[in-house]
């Protein structure tokens, strides 16, 4: 019940308490008042009377003792006037009928008035000649009393409802402020840090007010400073200390983009490596080959800037191994973009006196491979460079990958139409305190003809290029639906969910009719989606998010690091779980700023109520580290 509801009934309360007390009283007063009146009535109609009658009581029978009672009679609201002799004997007596006239029977009976009566003697001469008895109707007394009760009810009446309108007006505007901070307290749990510029009049309210914006102000730098901090430090972990260049990590999740894409893109992978950079050591020293290594990626850098053409990505994998992610780009440009390298790498070998000093390998991306095997084809391309001559290139020509992909089709397509994948479950996450499982996650798999596993994230971009990934996504949801129900799981379940499946209406239409079925465990399916998807089309995600959370569902931020997506957009995004990338989370037990990071996110999850995750964590050091920094869970 809301505070005005409970001030109103409060007063009302009150007032009906005070009124009842006073109108008891005063019909009680008006009675008495009434009462004592009539009494006196009575008393001085019987002694006129009396006076009246006096001269004509030698003669008992005399007819004007009658008229004249006849006349008193008429004239007043009397109900009995009785004329004795001196030996008690009735000569007149004249009665009404009592009668209350507009007066409910209920009103007579709940308040009885005590009836009015008086006497008088007749004196003729010295000797008493008889008696004169007066009894008022009561009729008369109770329609005042009715009356005068009606009057006090409904002026009572009225000023209840003039005052509770007053009372409802001032509430309203000594209580507005309050439901002003009922919603700031709402945006804050948000993450929206607003502040209340109207200060209100009421000292208490004011006082609460005035608290309210020093916390939103409070909580809003804390989160900008740990923003900040986390972007600093989540940098630093995804960028080579000595070089800048992006490491190894960064690479591979642009690849699983490429993996997904919609779209054919023309895309090529350069692998650069530094010869005898070990000699070379040896040769000029570690401050000298740190100043060399800065030089070799300036120029990586400088040259794939000048690039016109398309987009081209620098990364430093590991000691003398530099990796280049070509996209948007044909062969002919790439042949040209590789001649210019080699220029430039022999022109800073004179500066070392060092004419020969790397090799290019180039081989293009295959939509249908993996990752590992077109850095291994590059491996192969660039040992090939180190036969042609002193950096030197050598672009290795990919095989049409055209009926490969429709192979892929044929297969991917039997398999989702006839169901032939299976959905196991991996990474279960147990919380620290109760080691009891938090979540797990929903793993697609899928076998060719010979029962040999094929390479999922090959299986799952094909069914994405052909428009197929829809029907997949749904089927591996009711899959989990089906194993929530059958093992009786009481924990949620993470779900894999692409792109398109969530810009796809009919999609959300048929997930709605699911959910009004299946209410019972909608709080039990966790959208799994990927930073990097996120960050590609922030604006659809999060609709799509608001849409999961109004069907009671959740969604989890997979692979979380701040070179994809910043605090600022969870802010926006408002995840019910985060779980950070491998690369951030594995080894934190001897990396200084991956435990800051951590310990960042798990700051940042608490204020915005987010439940921070981490997985694969293999050691028992960074297992201890994790606990102790107070991660919700994490996955050995």
């Amino acid at each position: 019940m809301t505070l005005s509801k409970q001030l109103l009934l409060l007063i009302s309360a009150l007032f009906l308490m005070i009124f009842s007390v006073n109108f008891v009283l005063s019909v009680n007063n008006i009675k008495a008042y009434l009462e004592s009146e009539a009494e006196v009535h009575a008393q001085d109609t019987a002694t006129s009377l009396g006076l009246s009658l006096s001269p004509y009581m030698v003669n008992e029978t005399d007819p004007v003792i009658e008229t004249m009672m006849n006349a008193i009679f008429d004239m007043g609201y009397y109900q009995e006037i009785k004329l004795l002799s001196v030996d008690e004997k009735p000569l007149v007596t004249l009665s009404n009928k009592i009668e209350f006239e507009g007066v409910p029977n209920w009103f007579v009976e709940m308040i009885p008035m005590k009836q009015a009566s008086a006497g008088s003697e007749i004196n003729a001469g010295w000797n008493i000649s008889g008696v004169v008895y007066v009894t008022i109707n009561p009729g008369n007394g109770y329609l005042k009393l009715y009356q005068q009760a009606q009057n006090s009810f409904y002026y009572s009446l009225i000023t209840l409802i003039i005052a509770m309108g007053l009372l409802l007006l001032v509430l309203r505007v000594t209580l507005s402020p309050l439901k002003t901070i009922e919603k700031m307290a709402g945006t804050l749990a948000d993450g929206k840090f607003e502040t209340i510029d109207k200060l209100p009049w009421t000292t208490e309210v004011r006082n609460v007010t005035v608290s309210m914006n020093m916390m939103s102000k409070k909580i809003e730098a804390a989160i900008r400073n740990l923003n900040l901090k986390l972007e600093s430090v989540g940098t630093k972990l995804q960028q080579d200390e000595l070089t800048g260049l992006k490491k190894k990590s960064a690479f591979q999740t642009e690849m699983k983009q490429l993996f997904i894409a919609d779209t054919d893109i023309d895309a090529y992978i350069m692998m650069i490596k530094i010869d005898g950079l070990s000699g070379l050591v040896k040769e000029l020293g570690t401050d000298a080959i740190d100043s060399f290594l800065k030089d070799f990626a300036l120029v990586l850098k400088e040259n794939a800037a000048k690039n016109d053409w398309g987009e081209i990505l620098v990364y430093r994998f590991v000691g003398a191994e530099f990796v280049l992610l070509i996209k948007q780009i044909n062969l002919p440009r790439v042949e040209l973009f590789a001649k210019r390298l080699s220029a430039a790498f022999s022109e800073l070998g004179e500066q070392y006196d060092k004419p020969d000093i790397a090799h290019i390998g180039v081989v293009p991306f295959n939509p249908i491979d993996s990752t590992e095997n077109i850095l291994l084809a590059a491996k192969e391309a660039y040992e090939q460079a180190q036969l042609i001559g002193a950096n030197s290139y050598y672009v290795r020509a990919g095989d049409d990958p055209a009926i490969g992909i429709a192979e892929w089709k044929t297969r991917v397509f039997d398999i989702i139409d006839k169901q032939k994948y299976s959905v196991i479950f991996i990474s279960k996450v147990k919380g620290f305190e109760t080691q009891l499982i938090v979540m797990e996650e929903a793993f697609t798999k899928a076998e060719d003809e010979k029962g040999n596993t094929l390479a999922i994230g090959t299986f799952i971009s094909i069914a994405e290029k052909f428009e197929k990934i829809i029907e997949l996504d749904k089927g591996v949801i009711l899959k989990v639906i089906d194993y929530i129900e059958t093992e009786n799981i009481d924990y949620p379940v993470a779900i894999n969910i692409a792109t398109r499946t969530i810009k796809n209406s009919d999609f959300r239409e048929w997930l709605v009719n699911l959910v009004g079925q299946k209410q019972n465990i909608s709080q039990q399916l966790v959208f799994n989606l990927s930073a990097y998807a996120i960050a590609k089309d922030m604006a659809s995600y999060k609709e799509f998010i608001e849409f999961v959370h109004k069907l009671n569902m959740r969604v989890m931020i997979k692979r979380f690091e701040t070179q994809s997506l910043s605090v600022e957009s969870v802010k926006q995004l408002k995840p019910d779980f985060i779980r950070l990338a491998r690369d951030l989370s594995q080894g934190v037990a001897d990396d200084d700023e991956k435990k800051e990071f951590v310990e960042g996110m798990k700051s940042i999850g608490e204020l915005l109520n987010i439940n921070i995750l981490a997985e694969n964590i293999n050691t028992e050091d960074d297992f201890a580290c994790m606990k102790k920094i107070g991660i919700t869970g994490v996955s050995r």
